[in-house]
């Protein structure tokens, strides 16, 4: 007798989709499950421990501590939307997903992609500010600026995330509703679609690049100008600790907008769908548990901060 055919191939198993994100590789999914469990682990206490500590130490008021806190904040949602679906989908292939569950696990990655690239752009301006003018710092960067940014970053995304999750969940789904990929994303969705899909793809290729090319030509430009700055510094200490600052920084920026812009600047090219699950774990996974050491947990100030915050947990036991 043939094998009973998998649940996303019946039509009757009424409107529900189906992840099958590394459907070809059923033999590592366990493996895969323990090594995305352990990263999202390390993500969320990474990323929690960066709140903690500039809301709570009186040496990370700087604006730059402030945006870290707001990226911290919206790697933990973006992991929280991913990672726990992914890991349901390793451990429970076959497990439907409603279209009203998909769509917000979409509305939630546009969502927190767009503030991302808002807030690498606002922390990239902070820091060209801070070295290129630092005598008006102070005045520029101001805390209700800082607010005004943040609130921004945060808010850019609702609009973008609901237009394009509305737009394509109004398109027609026939067939088979298995989406070849471990989260619903505009590509794998639209694959499903019995429909004319041409202006919507423009569409999204108009607001991908408004919302990650945009940003990282900014982002390009704050760092050839901060680098152009520290390398006419006199000291070569000084030279040193910023260059090691700045090539950290942009290797997550370019990992973050090199992967978010191959996914979304082409959403029906050629390569495939099992080519595009590794290339968006690096921005889903790899990403989200980077940040806070690259960022963060390299810097002087941020290990100090941890010290005393160790030190008040132990108390008595710990001296000045």
């Amino acid at each position: 007798s043939s094998p009973p055919a998998p649940p996303w191939a019946n039509q009757s198993s009424g409107r529900e989709f189906f992840l099958l994100g590394f459907a070809h590789v059923p033999a590592l999914r366990p493996l895969l499950a323990a090594l995305f469990l352990a990263m999202f682990l390390l993500t969320l206490l990474g990323n929690a421990l960066i709140v903690l500590l500039t809301a709570l130490d009186p040496a990370l008021r700087a604006p730059m501590y402030f945006f870290l806190r707001h990226l911290a904040l919206v790697e933990i949602c973006f992991s929280l939307d991913i990672v726990p679906r992914l890991l349901v989908t390793l451990l429970r292939p076959g497990r439907g997903v409603s279209p009203a569950g998909c769509a917000l696990q979409l509305l939630l990655v546009l969502s927190c992609v767009t503030s991302e690239c808002f807030l690498l752009t606002a922390m990239a301006w902070d820091r060209y500010v801070a070295i290129c003018r630092p005598l008006r710092y102070g005045a520029i960067v101001s805390p209700r600026l800082c607010h005004l940014l943040a609130a921004t970053c945060w808010l850019a995304g609702v609009p973008v995330s609901l237009v394009f999750t509305v737009w394509l969940f109004h398109f027609p789904f026939c067939g088979p509703r298995g989406i070849r990929h471990f989260f619903c994303d505009i590509a794998p969705l639209l694959s499903l679609v019995c429909a004319d899909t041409r202006v919507f793809e423009a569409n999204v290729l108009a607001a991908t690049v408004l919302v990650i090319m945009v940003p990282f030509c900014l982002i390009a430009v704050s760092y050839t100008k901060i680098l152009a700055t520290v390398l006419q510094m006199p000291s070569a200490t000084g030279r040193h600790k910023a260059l090691s600052t700045c090539a950290s920084h942009l290797i997550v920026v370019v990992l973050f907008y090199g992967t978010t812009g191959v996914i979304h600047l082409r959403p029906k090219a050629s390569y495939s769908p099992e080519s595009k699950q590794v290339v968006s774990l690096s921005y889903t996974l790899v990403t989200p548990m980077l940040n806070p050491l690259v960022y963060s947990l390299r810097n002087k100030e941020v290990k100090a901060a941890l010290g005393r915050l160790c030190c008040s947990y132990q108390g008595s036991g710990c001296h000045e």
